[in-house]
């Protein structure tokens, strides 16, 4: 049977457009359009839909306010449409910290081309959303950034005393897809302010990394910014990759930098994780920690395995904290994973795990 999808949306020609990329899908039909909340709850009833696509600013009530109500109510998975603009960017990340899967940008209108440029991510996100676990979110208060800093080479209490040459070699990499904005924020901020320098990849456009970093900025005891190109890589720092480039690591005197590329994508993404991780396989080898968090696709496997046959060391999203299993799956299939853990020990394992490595010195 057809994935049955609503779409949401107060645009009449935007859902006449949605519904037929959506159709085109031999997999998915689109059973019924709504031009606004209030519609759609009735619809939702009536059609029991598998998906929803749902616009934010919308008449009778906002899109966020339908999705709280929505994910209290009767969670189920919900794919946002997004503007392009920084007011849409941070919109759509509240609308995942509020329970949505995923989002995607809002078709452009004006060609033929802009439609069909994003006709087959939209059909895939709908796809992976119906795969997905629906999240209903808890609310809770991330410790915010301290206004007193720690004595320099301190690590918190999770990890001890570290030393700065440690704090220098050691780095951590993250990547993540579809669910990824939750399950970073999740990490990060179980993160002490002095450790090692974190770099991350996030599948999402450019005007969303923007958004995205400072958000994490904000609630995290860590300093959280856009990776840019040559910067030197520093502790307490994590670099997230910006949406129109691949990141990678490069090694230099006493120490690494960031290198950005606007090559072609990898795995159909860029920036993709693959690229950040096959560059710390071979520039940060044993003194790497990998982590793969939530999302669809393979993203990520390849790079894991090789960091962890250069000597890192790895870990994985369990299944059932996963939105969507798919490439900590991918991972752990091809054998690049020395450990799973659900989402909320994600953080303190990497804390153990570079403790334990202070303790026994860092690799040349």
């Amino acid at each position: 049977m057809a994935i049955k999808v609503l779409v949401i949306d107060d645009s009449a020609l935007m859902r006449s457009v949605l519904s037929e990329v959506i159709n085109s899908a031999p997999d998915l039909e689109v059973v019924g359009t709504a031009p606004d909340p209030i519609a759609a709850r009735e619809m939702i009833k009536t059609l029991n839909p598998d998906v929803l696509t749902l616009d934010i600013e919308m008449p009778k009530m906002d899109g966020l306010d339908f999705l709280a109500r929505l994910m209290r109510l009767r969670p189920m998975p919900v794919v946002m449409i997004s503007s392009l603009t920084r007011r849409g960017s941070e919109a759509t990340l509240q609308a995942l910290e509020l329970g949505a899967v995923d989002f995607v940008p809002k078709p452009r209108l004006d060609s033929s081309a802009g439609i069909e440029a994003c006709r087959v991510e939209i059909c895939d996100k709908v796809r992976g959303a119906f795969g997905a676990r629906p999240r209903v979110p808890v609310v809770s208060s991330p410790s915010p950034k301290p206004l007193l800093r720690e004595p320099p080479g301190q690590v918190g209490s999770a990890l001890g005393s570290v030393s700065e040459r440690a704090l220098q070699e050691r780095l951590v990499l993250i990547g993540a897809s579809t669910g990824g904005t939750e399950a970073i924020k999740e990490v990060l901020c179980s993160m002490p302010e002095h450790m090692p320098a974190i770099l991350m990849v996030q599948h999402m456009p450019e005007m969303f990394t923007a958004s995205f970093a400072k958000r994490l900025d904000g609630l995290c005891r860590l300093r959280v910014k856009e990776a840019e190109h040559g910067e030197r890589v520093v502790p307490g720092t994590a670099y997230l990759a910006p949406g129109h480039s691949h990141l990678s690591v490069r090694r230099v005197a006493g120490g690494y930098q960031c290198e950005l590329a606007q090559s072609e994508p990898v795995n159909r993404h860029r920036p993709a994780v693959d690229v950040l991780f096959q560059s710390a396989a071979t520039q940060v080898g044993a003194n790497g920690v990998g982590v793969i968090l939530t999302g669809m696709g393979k993203d990520g496997a390849q790079g894991l395995l090789a960091m962890r046959q250069a000597g890192a060391w790895t870990i994985g999203q369990d299944q059932e904290s996963c939105v969507v299993y798919g490439m900590p799956r991918e991972a752990a299939a091809i054998g690049a994973l020395d450990d799973v853990a659900p989402l909320r020990e994600v953080g303190l394992r990497v804390l153990n795990r570079l403790r334990m490595t202070e303790k026994r010195g860092i690799k040349a």
